[in-house]
């Protein structure tokens, strides 16, 4: 495994790490996320990610107890979590928002169901135009400050928020936002390489992107439509995605060169993810442990990822 800093920050976090999303707590027990936490805690894996909204509370509280029965000494891996979709939609300030009330009690109420005293990183799940920045700054900072948190961030946000985040904490002497986790995959390319281009070298920005196999397309399954059986078989905006023939067509393109590397389309499509050297960690779903493992071995593909090989990746994907 190779670990990489998080932006300028001190901390290290795995090339590959393994996320919640879809998974724990709605179609994965504590049994399972423990098999598959095992299997990537034993190939090096030290972060593992989360969020409030995730099966509404349901993937923390799996992974916490997952975690429990593991038994891992503490320093060894990092958790993260997210807010702002809120998980209480029945009353103002505790949905859709980064208010100063909603964030500092929801902290709270995720290390209960994480049964942990604090998380490694906390992200501001979107940007929420009905909360001024400096609240949010203010309260992520107190957050960190109590020691219920010890990095904090944002996911999905622009450029230019991120920026003004940082500036506010800067200004104020606060604890500022060290990492960003956008969608990164060879669909999504936008934000990663140019939007936030600057931020990079301006505020070492780090970043834990997600969804690098583009909610499965790139694994090349679809080729011939929706398998029986696939969870895209019941979320229409999904199957929408999958069944897109202008990307399936890049998809079989890609396919030749992940044949003659000798791994598969979804190993190419994370080895060049994480090929990008402003990326610190690609975030990988799995519900499986074999499906986990394969994923995992993208870390020998990115030795074969030339640059020649990359040039015609984006030829592909241009």
């Amino acid at each position: 495994m190779q670990y990489r800093r998080l932006g300028n920050a001190g901390i290290k976090v795995s090339v590959l790490s393994y996320g919640s999303w879809l998974t724990f707590g709605s179609q994965q027990a504590v049994e399972q996320s423990v098999e598959c936490m095992g299997a990537a805690y034993d190939a090096g894996v030290n972060f593992f990610d989360n969020a409030e909204v995730y099966a509404g509370g349901q993937a923390e509280t799996v992974m916490g107890d997952a975690l429990k029965e593991l038994g891992w000494p503490r320093h060894t891996y990092l958790v993260s979590t997210k807010y702002f979709w809120g998980i209480h939609r029945d009353v103002p300030n505790a949905y859709f928002t980064l208010n100063r009330k909603y964030l500092m009690e929801a902290i709270d109420k995720s290390l209960e169901r994480l049964q942990m005293d604090y998380v490694d990183l906390v992200y501001c799940h979107r940007s929420d135009p009905e909360t001024p920045i400096e609240e949010t700054v203010w309260a992520m900072s107190d957050i960190v400050a109590s020691g219920r948190a010890l990095y904090w961030g944002t996911s999905e946000w622009s450029a230019a928020d991120i920026r003004a985040a940082w500036e506010i904490a800067e200004r104020h002497h606060l604890r500022k936002p060290v990492v960003e986790q956008p969608e990164y995959n060879l669909f999504n390319r936008t934000k990663v390489e140019e939007e936030f281009s600057r931020l990079y070298e301006d505020i070492g920005l780090g970043l834990t992107t997600w969804s690098p196999l583009a909610s499965g397309l790139l694994t090349g399954k679809y080729l011939n439509g929706i398998p029986e059986g696939s969870r895209a078989e019941n979320v229409e905006w999904l199957r929408e995605v999958l069944t897109d023939q202008d990307a399936n067509a890049k998809v079989q393109d890609l396919q030749g060169i992940a044949d003659e590397i000798g791994c598969s389309t979804a190993q190419l499509a994370v080895a060049w993810t994480a090929s990008n050297p402003n990326v610190s960690s690609v975030i990988l779903g799995a519900s499986r442990v074999d499906q986990l493992q394969e994923n995992l071995k993208a870390l020998a593909v990115m030795e074969e990822l030339t640059e020649e090989r990359k040039a015609r990746v984006d030829e592909i994907f241009a």
